[in-house]
């Protein structure tokens, strides 16, 4: 599949520039356009049980203040936008037809950032977002996982310490599930591209030994060579060789299925989607 339209939400934080950085290196290797949104929080939002137990002009301070809130980070989103746009020569353009890549459009909504990012990321061919960390608001961990369970798309999870060289060495985390073949195809402008390829067969209690062979045999009919490396562990050790190995190998792309046991399930038992997501220093493309 190629990538022609790329979705990135900026909050105007620091590591909403690091997703900035990482989609714009995608978009000058791929050809493509990106749709840069900042969606500003609705202030009335920042009073969730409007009038119980409040005065007016407690209410209308609480406003005021969403309101200066939320005009600072807009303002901050644009600054970084125009600067990073600038300095790397992407073409701002108000639609299509663009001729050529990187190109870029500035969006602007009010409302919730996870909803708006699950509706616009149905109608991208990739959607850029920050891994979130301890310190991150509770709205970029709704965000990613908006992004990944609800618009079927491929999504790019930055690290927090940015990725803006990268594509050269993509590993893939292969255990033949429907998730992992969609991140797959999601991903194949990113395979064929790379200089290296390894097929990460990390075996957990129900994985097929011949899964790498049979993707390393579909990768070669679209012209890819891919070293194929396994490894007999338990369940709960996947995600922790994954990483790993990726480390070992050097690879700076991961490409994976998310959540191919029930969410459910990976909440109180963990997983590999929520150790990767949790510990990954290298960015990771998912798909559900």
């Amino acid at each position: 599949m190629t990538i022609k339209t790329i979705l990135i939400p900026l909050d105007g934080s620091d590591s909403s520039r690091n997703a900035l950085q990482t989609g714009i290196a995608m978009a000058r290797d791929c050809g493509a356009h990106l749709d840069v949104v900042h969606v500003r929080a609705n202030p009335k939002d920042a009073v969730p049980l409007l009038g119980e137990g409040m005065s007016g002009a407690v209410i209308e301070d609480i406003i005021t203040a969403a309101e200066k809130e939320a005009v600072e980070r807009a303002r901050k989103a644009r600054e970084i936008f125009d600067e990073l746009c600038a300095a790397e020569n992407v073409a701002w353009v108000d639609g299509p037809p663009a001729v050529g890549g990187p190109t870029a459009t500035w969006i602007e909504e009010t409302g919730r950032e996870d909803e708006v990012v699950a509706l616009r990321g149905r109608l991208a061919d990739m959607i850029v977002v920050n891994r979130p960390t301890d310190s991150s608001p509770v709205s970029a961990t709704m965000t990613l996982n908006a992004s990944l369970v609800e618009t079927g798309r491929g999504v790019l999870v930055v690290p927090p310490s940015g990725a803006s060289n990268f594509g050269k060495r993509v590993a893939i985390s292969w255990n033949g599930s429907a998730e992992a073949a969609r991140a797959v195809a999601a991903s194949m402008a990113l395979v064929e591209g790379a200089e290296s390829v390894l097929i990460l067969s990390i075996g957990g209690d129900d994985a097929s030994p011949d899964v790498a062979t049979q993707l390393s045999n579909y990768l070669a009919w679209h012209g890819v060579c891919a070293e194929i490396e396994t490894a007999p562990v338990s369940d709960s050790q996947v995600g922790e060789t994954v990483l790993k190995k990726c480390g070992d190998w050097n690879a700076d792309l991961l490409i994976m299925g998310a959540y191919t046991h029930s969410r459910l399930r990976q909440l109180i038992m963990g997983g590999v989607t929520r150790h990767v997501l949790a510990e990954a220093t290298l960015p990771v493309v998912m798909v559900h």
